[in-house]
């Protein structure tokens, strides 16, 4: 692999709406946070199938020191790169 070759791994996990898929796409980036490897504030929901129209999990704003704020997309207070904070 050379050194800009990145690879983009695909998690498929069902939820029953966009609201549940939210709070499992949520839960499941605070629980391999720890992992330096996982992107968290790059994080999207997708309809079954559908690809082509994806859906933010977090806003994703970018702040000082290359972190992203990791708050929900179009939330009114100040951006955090902390998810325990808020």
């Amino acid at each position: 692999m050379s050194e800009a070759e990145r690879f983009v791994v695909h998690l498929t996990v069902l939820a029953a709406d966009l609201a549940a898929a939210h709070v499992l796409a949520r839960a499941l980036t605070r629980s391999l946070g720890f992992l330096p490897q996982v992107q968290i504030g790059e994080t999207t929901l997708s309809t079954e199938g559908d690809l082509t129209g994806q859906h933010q999990v977090f806003c994703d704003r970018r702040l000082p020191h290359r972190r992203r704020c990791l708050l929900r997309p179009g939330h009114s207070d100040g951006c955090t790169h902390n998810l325990r904070c808020r």
